[in-house]
């Protein structure tokens, strides 16, 4: 059986809006390439899978409220419509997308190509901004700047509401070979960039059937860096770890806890993080009690269902001083451990609202018969997750107990005010220039 997840993609739904996603599948047609019979064919079968799956996994029987049946029979009258491949994932897609919740959809067949757009972007607070521009990329050419406005893509205006829908649009559903930007640095007019994307062929296709995790294969999409970073402060007793994901070893996980135990103050830096194994989750968060914690209860199809608990790890639990950093792109895990910290008022939590996508999932991967073999999956929530107020973070997020909010000035001069004030918090200083330079955005290597 595989691990259950408590992850929010990156590329993922914390809020639906079916037009916005419907209006960035119908972008970049010209990319497309035209759609056979047979894909067709397979496109069919690929949403009745899809469906059946949904109709027997899914947490809610009810289905949020959404006419399961007469959705996908409209969905398998769009496909009659649909003039490429891209565009017939986008319809499946986005029939999965109107379930509303974060942790329920399509993941379409891998591709033999990786397509670097040179660019990424994260909302903070209401805005999204561009926070990592690609050195030598055609965007760096085009003058993108760090700490820019990103207002639109593609015409279709970016908010904190619909970013994670152009995330899974762009990365994952239907990647494109260009794409028009309006930004906005500061002080200046807004202006359109039209940036080309590096398209890299000589890759091999994901087999989600053989043991390919679909986090990995987002991660690499995104081509973040996915190693955990520390600065450690002997003299002020500081111990800061950037934890960039709960997909990890539990062996490295306990390794890393002993380390920290060496100091007065730990500053966990969950920014970015969007989640990972519940069983990775449930052991970081005993490093930090020295007692049993129940984080959440499940509630699901299942009345049998048994509460989320960190076991504690007794006296190699860490009694210092606890600051939890979370931004937009923290989900799931990363929230549920920020929500404990401040329900059991054990730290304090700085930063942004984080994404509010906190659901238990589980991958199921799928493919096709016939002459060649298509691999692809359904990600499907499988419980919703009760914290200890009686409250889900589902929609909702963390709202920190302190919150600070990079400008865009700042991401620009590569400060990080909110490092910087964790680190006053724990009882250290490190100044907005130095937290800066503390952790910057790294590109995977391809």
């Amino acid at each position: 059986m595989r691990d259950h997840y408590c992850r929010r993609p990156r590329s993922g739904l914390t809020i639906v809006l079916s037009l916005a996603f419907v209006a960035l599948v119908a972008a970049a047609l010209s990319f497309a390439q035209g759609l056979k019979d047979t894909d067709r064919t397979r496109g069919r079968l690929m949403l009745r899978v899809v469906k059946k799956d949904i109709a027997k996994y899914y947490y809610d029987p009810g289905f949020r409220g959404l006419d399961l049946e007469a959705r996908f029979a409209k969905a398998e009258e769009d496909l009659e419509q649909a003039t490429s491949v891209g565009h017939m994932f986008g319809i499946i897609a986005q029939a999965v997308v109107d379930l509303g919740d974060s942790h329920t959809r399509f993941i379409p067949p891998g591709r033999a190509a990786h397509f670097e757009y040179g660019w990424r972007m994260r909302v903070i607070g209401e805005t999204p901004y561009v926070i990592a521009v690609k050195p030598g990329s055609d965007a760096e050419a085009k003058g993108l700047k760090i700490g820019d406005t990103l207002l639109a893509v593609d015409g279709n205006a970016l908010t904190r509401r619909n970013a994670g829908i152009f995330e899974y649009r762009y990365f994952l559903v239907r990647p494109v070979p260009q794409m028009r930007l309006t930004v906005q640095s500061l002080g200046g007019p807004a202006r359109q960039i039209d940036v080309a994307t590096k398209i890299d062929m000589d890759r091999r296709f994901k087999d989600l059937t053989e043991g390919e995790d679909y986090w990995d294969l987002l991660r690499e999409a995104e081509g973040n860096s996915v190693d955990h970073r520390f600065l450690e402060s002997a003299e002020q007793g500081i111990f800061v770890w950037n934890m960039p994901s709960f997909v990890e070893s539990e062996t490295r996980i306990k390794a890393m806890a002993a380390k920290m135990n060496k100091f007065k103050s730990v500053v966990l830096d969950l920014r970015g993080n969007s989640g990972g194994y519940v069983k990775i989750l449930t052991l970081l968060l005993g490093c930090f009690f020295d007692h049993d914690v129940t984080i959440a209860q499940p509630v699901g199809r299942s009345k049998s269902l048994k509460p989320m608990v960190a076991k504690s790890q007794g006296e190699r639990a860490f009694k210092g001083q606890v600051v939890v950093l979370v931004d937009s792109d923290s989900g799931s895990a990363a929230e549920l451990f920020a929500r404990v910290i401040q329900l059991e008022k054990r730290g304090i939590v700085i930063g942004d609202r984080s994404a509010g996508a906190v659901m238990q999932s589980r991958v199921y991967p799928r493919q096709t018969a016939g002459e060649y073999v298509l691999l692809y999956g359904i990600s499907i929530t499988e419980t919703d997750l009760i914290m200890g107020d009686g409250q889900s973070l589902e929609g909702k997020g963390v709202v920190p107990d302190e919150i600070v909010l990079p400008t865009g000035a700042d991401l620009a001069g590569r400060l990080d005010p909110a490092l910087a004030r964790a680190a006053q918090k724990a009882g250290g200083q490190m100044s907005p220039a130095e937290a800066g330079a503390a952790f910057p955005f790294v590109w995977a290597e391809k």
